[in-house]
This record gives structure tokens, sequence and C-alpha cells, in this order.
């Protein structure tokens, strides 16, 4: 599929899918949402590689007070409403390079039939399935880590790129990396936080980055609020990166980014 007029064609052959238990809930329609983005900067080339889509209220509000509204009962149309809407901004505003949407695993029932509202809103708006990244939710319970890499690797057979998000802690670890590798893996902050000062810190990153390397998988560093961080992560050839030393998230819009913050 080169583009989103293929993602057409993928919701044909999966269109005859049976809905299960999820698509039968009745949507919330309280939970109103919107999106601050993110970019996810490659350092070398000084450009923004992806913008992470992250939840907030209508208003710009935080995520938290959007987030603790979603239960059991809405938890699959809420999930599906913010990839679409995702999306929808996404394209309103031009961005280019890639979007990467969270994801929530204990959302999605059975892949090929909780995808298809994503394949319709990337073609209704034109923007195509391979630049979009799904990654999932920060502090997301995982009920089960099979469904998790089931889902990945459906993901992956659609199109779509994928990131394992905050990698390093709770489940996020290396027993999900050695049952799936994904395009991307994304390094917990508290990794990040100070690594060039922290010797422990740094071996401990040094080698997932060996990992990762080893089975062709890129590194984000997440979190990076320092000059010292980012030169760290630099100095061992880590070329994308996030954080508020490069841009804060803007509501409804794509931050600009500072030309100070890449001079090394």
């Amino acid at each position: 599929m080169s583009d989103a007029k293929g993602a057409a064609s993928t919701i044909a052959i999966h269109s005859a899918s049976p809905g299960c238990a999820g698509c039968k809930t009745d949507p919330d329609s309280t939970i109103a949402l919107a999106f601050a983005f993110q970019p996810i900067v490659d350092v070398k080339a000084g450009v923004a590689y992806a913008h992470e889509a992250l939840v907030r209220g209508p208003q710009g509000e935080p995520a938290g007070t959007v987030l603790g509204k979603v239960n059991a009962e809405n938890r699959y149309h809420f999930d599906q409403r913010c990839r679409t809407t995702a999306i929808a901004q996404a394209a309103q505003l031009g961005m280019e390079g890639f979007l990467s949407i969270n994801f929530m695993p204990n959302a999605v029932y059975r892949p090929e039939a909780c995808i298809r509202s994503t394949f319709e809103a990337a073609d209704k708006h034109g923007f195509p399935i391979e630049r979009i990244i799904f990654e999932t939710v920060e502090g997301e319970d995982i009920i089960s880590r099979p469904h998790l890499v089931d889902i990945f690797r459906a993901y992956k057979r659609f199109g779509f790129q994928t990131a394992i998000d905050d990698f390093g802690a709770g489940y996020s670890g290396l027993t999900l990396l050695a049952d799936f590798q994904p395009d991307l893996i994304k390094l917990d902050m508290d990794l990040v936080r100070g690594i060039d000062t922290d010797t422990v810190r740094q071996r401990i990153v040094r080698g997932v980055l060996a990992i990762c390397r080893d089975l062709g998988v890129r590194v984000i560093a997440e979190g990076i609020e320092t000059k010292g961080e980012r030169d760290f992560f630099v100095a061992n050839d880590v070329q994308l990166m996030q954080g508020y030393f490069f841009a804060k998230p803007a509501f409804a819009a794509v931050p600009s980014l500072s030309a100070q913050s890449f001079a090394l």
C-alpha cells in the first residue's frame, strides 16, 4: 500500500469481518477531546521526524482531565475517536513527516476489525497510512502481553510503523522486545534523566542501544530536557529525540523548532 487509497482497499478486504464485543458497546459522547502535538526530532537532519499526538481537553485541558473519564464501557470508542481525531487534525495542520498515535491495547479486541475506522479516516483526510506510527499509551495496564504482540504484528502487516513506548519501565522491557521487534522504541524518561552524569544509566542505555542496533530497531530518546542529555545521545549515535529541550507540545498546532537546540 503506497498511499491512503491503498488503505481503502484494505478496508474492503476487512469490511466483511464481523464486529466484536467492543464494537457493540454504546459510545460515550461526553468525552470531548483535542490534541497537542510534540515533535520527535532528527538531530542530524535538524528537522521534525514525527509528531506525537497528545490527548487534551477541547480547550487544551491536561490529559488527566480527559483520561480520567475513560472506563471499561467507553474505552473502545474513546480509543477509536482518538485515532480518527488525531489523523483529522494532523491533516488539517498540513503536518509533514510521521504522526505518532498512542493506542490503548486493552481497547483493541480484534486488530483487523478495530483498525477499520483508522483506514477510513486516513482515506478521508488524505493522510498516508505509511506515515502513521502506533505506540502504546504511557502507563497503560496491559492485561495480556501476547495480545499486545498480536496487535503490533497486525499493525505492521497493515503498513503502519510500530513503537514500544517507555522502554525499560513496566511491561515495556526486554521480554516484549524478544517477542516483537518494532520499528522504534522510546527509551523511558527515567533512564534518560540526568544520563550525562550518571554512569549506571549510561551503561544500561549503551547495552540497550547495542541490542537495538543488532535487531534493526531505531531508538528515540524521550524526555530530553538538557543539552547534556542531548549530547550524550548524539555521542552514542542516537538520531531521534523528543523533549522540552527541542519543543513543548503545541495545542492544535505544529510547534516551531529552535535552531539553537540543534547546535552541537
